[in-house]
């Protein structure tokens, strides 16, 4: 068992799938190896609308607790539960919902990561530059039929375990260096397709940050999950989703709030009047700390 870094958490140790199910996880869409079956032009097209149909879906007013690594603290009195797809056994979904709460999973959508079950799914060739200060973690060509197979699994992975919805993360890779030519109809079409496969299997999705394309994304989303809106002055840009009863779900991670209770204040001010769910956490989302906004 080794351990690996993950973004952006720290350290944690997993045990790889054996090759033979890395294998069956994309053998729907092309067999294991290096064929080049990238399509550039793959779910491109402008004409994807949402799907309808069923699945649980958040209030603004809806409560959360963001939690993705170590022992997870089920005591919060909130309503909803955001914890990591695959370190999470359907036994304490289950029981967080048994305790009246709901349960968003969370996966990379846009990223490889070397130390996730599934990373011998992958191409070399879809894996693109690195993360900034996380050299194991990859951007991913998101136009590749692979890539989106690999993340229709995890969707799959997501209705077995028992989520009421997912949080798909690295959404936005078409604005940073992934070392692909993503243009932003190539991100619309992937974010939009995610969110349509989620629905189609009864899940609950949010959009990732990706503030640049929130209009042309909130009809496919659910919810907003948004980190240091706050910090960066970006809150403005994240109004729509409240103005459409969907909950904007915001984090900051400004180690000053944790000391300066007036600055801290000042903040939970400002979240209650736009009415975001806001979080003071811990980079590491590992809850050796919590301040919430809630009154």
């Amino acid at each position: 068992m080794t351990e690996f870094d993950r973004k952006p958490r720290p350290r944690r140790t997993i045990v790889p799938l054996s090759g033979a199910l890395s294998c069956a996880i994309v053998i729907s869409m092309a067999a294991c190896g290096d064929d080049d079956t990238t399509d550039p032009d793959l779910n491109t097209d402008s004409t994807i609308v949402p799907v309808t149909g069923e699945w649980y879906r958040p209030v603004v007013t809806t409560t959360w607790q963001w939690q993705l690594l170590g022992t997870i603290n089920t005591e919060y009195a909130v309503d909803l539960y955001d914890i990591d797809l695959f370190d999470t056994p359907a036994t304490l979904i289950a029981s967080l919902q048994a305790a009246g709460k709901r349960v968003i999973c969370y996966f990379s959508a846009g990223s490889f990561e070397d130390f996730r079950p599934d990373a011998a799914s992958f191409r070399s060739q879809d894996l693109g530059n690195p993360l900034d200060d996380f050299p194991n973690e990859r951007w991913l060509d998101i136009r590749s039929p692979i890539v989106l197979a690999i993340m229709e699994t995890r969707l799959n992975i997501a209705v077995d375990k028992g989520c009421d919805g997912v949080e798909p993360d690295n959404m936005d890779g078409f604005t940073n260096n992934t070392g692909f030519s993503l243009t932003s109809a190539d991100q619309l079409a992937f974010n939009r397709t995610i969110a349509n496969e989620a629905h189609e299997r009864g899940l609950s999705v949010g959009l990732k940050n990706d503030l640049d394309q929130i209009v042309d994304l909130i009809a496919f989303f659910d919810f907003q999950v948004n980190e240091q809106c706050h910090e960066f002055d970006e809150c403005a840009a994240l109004d729509p989703f409240i103005t459409a009863g969907k909950p904007v779900f915001n984090v900051e991670y400004e180690l000053r709030l944790v000391s300066d209770a007036a600055a801290r204040a000042q903040l939970c001010e400002a979240a209650r009047a736009r009415n975001f769910r806001t979080l003071i956490l811990p980079f590491d989302l590992d809850d050796s700390f919590r301040f919430s906004c809630e009154l």
